[in-house]
């Protein structure tokens, strides 16, 4: 029996047709659902040759943050070209988005695209280029002794 949780989690692997229409896992489909997003949106990432991709909330919290710094900063205008480069995808009947070509590129996405659940948004990789982005990161972290504080849900001792 799987739970419905809100946020996006696990990795899959889908096909992307010759149209450039993709497939959403069901499971972030349920969490756009339950966070009632009008559709999801997608941008490059600035870490990383992939395509981040979220909610309206997230998306929501992104420009809350950029709004929070010094208007006319260097940072802020830095980070205002995540919304310059934003979209916002409608999901299908079917379940599908039509990736836009030049982010297709950007990550170098052809025939496969792998969704990485990251808790509150995503990304979309090439699968290879996921494939040894993620075993980088799990041979760092273990170099590195990472831990994690768990986070109390009511404000209490973990």
């Amino acid at each position: 029996m799987e739970i419905e949780v809100a946020v996006f989690l696990s990795t899959f692997a889908n096909r992307v047709d010759r149209k450039g229409r993709v497939s959403v896992p069901a499971s972030f489909r349920a969490v756009l659902d339950r966070q009632a997003s009008a559709g999801i949106i997608l941008y490059p990432s600035f870490k990383h040759p992939c395509i981040e991709g979220s909610g309206d909330e997230r998306i929501e919290q992104i420009v809350n943050s950029i709004d929070a710094l010094d208007a006319f900063s260097d940072e802020a205008e830095n980070l205002q070209t995540i919304l310059a480069d934003s979209r916002q995808l409608v999901i299908d009947s079917d379940g599908r988005i039509v990736m836009p070509p030049d982010l297709l590129k950007y990550a170098e996405i052809d025939e496969i695209a792998t969704f990485v659940g990251l808790g509150k948004s995503f990304q979309i990789w090439e699968p290879d280029a996921y494939a040894s982005h993620r075993t980088e990161n799990r041979t760092k972290a273990r170099e590195r002794g990472a831990t994690l504080r768990i986070e109390p849900r009511d404000g209490g001792p973990s």
